[in-house]
């Protein structure tokens, strides 16, 4: 039904022996350097092998669909690559150089920034020398609506001012984290959706404070989930995207392909769980046969298998929309895989845990990590009751044109 180039499938053969030869292997090596150092945001040396490995296999900024800056994928193209990071997704994306935020922020810098920018920040993260990350939610306000945001941003002379407070700043505790992309109101009073300007920021800027790491269900993320305080922050007006009014624009441009790598992502993560489950219940066994006889436990296997494969469609659905009529005109696929391709994984990966019995909650296993970084997932780029609000508003709409626009 979706027919993947010559070029594509040999991405993925490539991008699946990477995994196999490299990335699995290492990951019990990277467990144990990051205990050894006893700080929850060391930057494991392991990782900077895999990045070598990777760059010098032409696994590398897959993510980005322009020629000029990667291989020019298209999302239809790139969707099973993601899912193939998605089995080790604490190392494999950042291996290839296509973790969040860095792939989104990228894709800002080059569609937004000034040469200035694309030379400062975008080839450095291109070539993986340094991180950045992503300031937009704010604690004191529901940021699941964007129109919401406080931080400050005041011109003054040649230069803004920026005063405000960020948290869930992905990235900012990664230690090589040198730039954020803020986004903030330059005007308060004008139209509701150009308010908001977004620009850059560099971390160490004089009046940036990170306060703290917000952990995940206890785990703290090596790239670190920030709190960061902004106190008469001064950057030039050359910090500015694209212009004043168009932080909206941007976001929209930004969430897009973010979102369909989250979710193909997850989908690897729901993969990788069924394999888990499938092989402990072959070799355990209960009350004198293996757990894998169990009719319940086949049940969930065969769930699990249907349940993967729809949302797996649906994702290549959007792809598909996304390259051929634009992310505009594929809002309901986008919105509809936000929310089934966590809710799909979460589903697995709970019956994996089940399998597993106390080992399922353990760190023996990658199945409590992945259960808390897939139920997170249900609230980054945008909570669930905000994409079924979309979904709802063209369904509507497309019986009733008029719906919603009364006076």
């Amino acid at each position: 039904m979706f027919e993947f180039s010559e070029r594509a499938r040999q991405y993925q053969e490539d991008l699946l022996a990477f995994m196999d030869e490299h990335v699995y292997p290492a990951e019990s090596i990277y467990h144990a350097q990051m205990t050894e150092s006893g700080d929850p945001h060391f930057h494991p040396p392991i990782l900077e092998e895999l990045k070598t490995e990777a760059r010098k296999r032409g696994l590398w900024n897959l993510f980005h669909p322009h020629p000029e800056w990667g291989p020019g994928l298209t999302n239809l193209e790139y969707a099973p690559l993601a899912e193939i990071m998605g089995r080790s997704a604490h190392l494999a994306p950042e291996a290839t150089n296509c973790n969040a935020p860095d792939t989104g922020n990228m894709e800002v810098l080059t569609l937004f920034g000034t040469p200035e920018h694309k030379e400062t920040w975008l080839r450095p993260l291109l070539d993986g020398e340094i991180a950045s990350a992503f300031a937009m939610t704010e604690p004191a306000v529901a940021s699941s609506d964007a129109t919401n945001i406080e931080l400050r941003m005041q011109p003054d002379g040649d230069e803004y001012v920026l005063n405000g407070r960020k948290w869930w700043t992905s990235n900012a505790l990664h230690k090589n984290c040198k730039v954020l992309i803020v986004m903030g109101k330059t005007d308060p009073d004008g139209p509701v959706h150009r308010q908001q300007s977004m620009m850059v920021v560099p971390i160490d800027t004089p009046g940036v404070t990170v306060l703290r790491n917000l952990p995940v269900f206890g785990y703290q993320d090596r790239e670190g989930h920030a709190e960061v305080v902004f106190e008469n922050v001064r950057v030039p007006r050359t910090a500015l995207l694209a212009g004043e009014g168009d932080g909206f624009m941007i976001s929209q441009a930004r969430l897009g392909p973010g979102r369909i790598h989250h979710c193909m992502r997850a989908i690897g993560m729901a993969e990788r769980a069924l394999d888990l489950m499938i092989d402990r219940a072959q070799s355990r066994t209960t009350f004198g046969a293996p757990v894998a006889d169990r009719a319940n436990i086949q049940d969930w296997i065969a769930e699990s298998r249907i349940e993967i494969e729809m949302a797996r469609l649906l994702t290549l659905k959007a792809a598909y929309l996304m390259d051929t009529v634009g992310n505009r005109n594929a809002r309901v696929e986008i919105a509809a895989i936000k929310v089934a391709a966590p809710e799909v994984a979460l589903k697995v990966v709970d019956r994996a845990i089940q399998v597993h019995g106390g080992g399922g909650v353990s760190e023996d296993f990658p199945l409590a990590s992945m259960y808390a970084h897939l139920r997170t997932l249900r609230l980054a780029d945008g909570p669930d009751e905000v994409h079924k609000r979309t979904i709802a508003q063209m369904e509507l709409r497309r019986r009733d044109p008029s719906w919603g626009k009364r006076k």
